[in-house]
């Protein structure tokens, strides 16, 4: 995928961001880059590599975890929207951040 300036522009619109001339020319370049080093990674021949992951502290021992994993209850919603400045409905209330598309 060739990034543009176009491409940048509905980004940061996406993004909710402002940038000046400057900054699109950095983030197109930066945008750029990784594409390009993501390409390199997509070449590389992973066919005899097995999965992998780590969910756990990078020394802990297998079996090793703070709690059991097992759902519960802590608070109801009213608990936890009790010292909230506004709550309704067992909700948190805020103020609106993102203006409707006009």
């Amino acid at each position: 995928m060739k990034i543009d300036r176009a491409t940048v522009a509905h980004i940061a619109a996406l993004a909710n961001l402002e940038l000046g001339e400057a900054e699109m020319a950095a983030m197109e370049r930066d945008l750029a880059s990784i594409l390009e080093y993501v390409a390199q990674l997509d070449q590389l021949e992973l066919s005899g590599v097995e999965p992998m992951a780590q969910v756990a502290a990078p020394n802990a021992a297998p079996g090793d975890r703070a709690r059991d994993d097992r759902p519960r209850v802590w608070f109801t919603a009213e608990e936890a929207v009790a010292n909230a400045p506004q709550a309704g409905g067992g909700c948190f209330k805020v103020p609106r951040v993102i203006q409707p598309a006009s």
